[in-house]
């Protein structure tokens, strides 16, 4: 997302200054910010612990800090993310993870590994094999690719 939003940013800035190329930058960004809005027939408690899914301690904790975010039993709460979501806690939790990864390679020189254990995947080949999955990329290669297109505020 940061990567379309930086390409975005270099297509804003190398159009015309007018209303209509700022509008097309923002129309999309906008829908994206508001985007996490759940069905009516989601219960609160799970819209409440995917919104807390978010937080770092919550990745760093997998589908049991979801669980806990929760305040329900596993089960249960795999259960009803089967059912409203569509998704096991662990892929819902990993696709954040990925997401968090994502954002982190393409701002900070962190080192690969320590964005892995940020995300709470502290083994290397596990993160790698999910990063591939979600990315296209391994971890480097995205870096690579899309670091040094990052626009930066003067």
């Amino acid at each position: 997302q940061l990567a379309t939003l930086n390409h975005a940013a270099v297509q804003l800035e190398n159009s015309p200054c007018a209303t209509l190329s700022a509008e097309a930058f923002l129309l999309p960004l906008c829908a994206e910010l508001t985007a996490e809005a759940f069905a009516d027939d989601v219960p609160q408690w799970l819209s409440n612990a995917c919104k807390a899914a978010k937080s770092p301690e919550v990745i760093r904790d997998g589908s049991a800090g979801l669980g806990a975010a929760a305040g329900k039993a596993h089960p249960h709460v795999s259960r009803m993310m089967r059912k409203h979501l569509g998704q096991t806690p662990s892929d819902y939790v990993n696709h954040i993870r990925m997401q968090h990864a994502a954002r982190a390679l393409t701002t900070d020189n962190e080192a690969i590994s320590e964005v892995a254990v940020d995300c709470g995947i502290p083994n290397m080949s596990h993160f790698h094999k999910l990063y591939r999955q979600a990315h296209g990329l391994t971890p480097l290669q995205y870096r690579q690719t899309f670091q040094r297109q990052l626009v930066q505020p003067t």
